[in-house]
């Protein structure tokens, strides 16, 4: 079992990747009793013509 400190550390690190790779949408981020619980990211297409 990680303790809490690496836990931490893996959030940050999930968090910060999913910013880095998404160009156009969002980065959820889910939160039950003060608890991060899930990362979610939606990436948008945009085509210009």
């Amino acid at each position: 079992m990680e303790n809490k400190e690496e836990i931490i550390e893996t959030i940050e690190s999930d968090i910060m990747r999913y910013i880095r790779q998404v160009n156009f949408g969002e980065v959820i981020i889910t939160i039950h009793n003060s608890k991060i619980v899930q990362i979610e990211r939606r990436e948008k297409k945009r085509y210009t013509h």
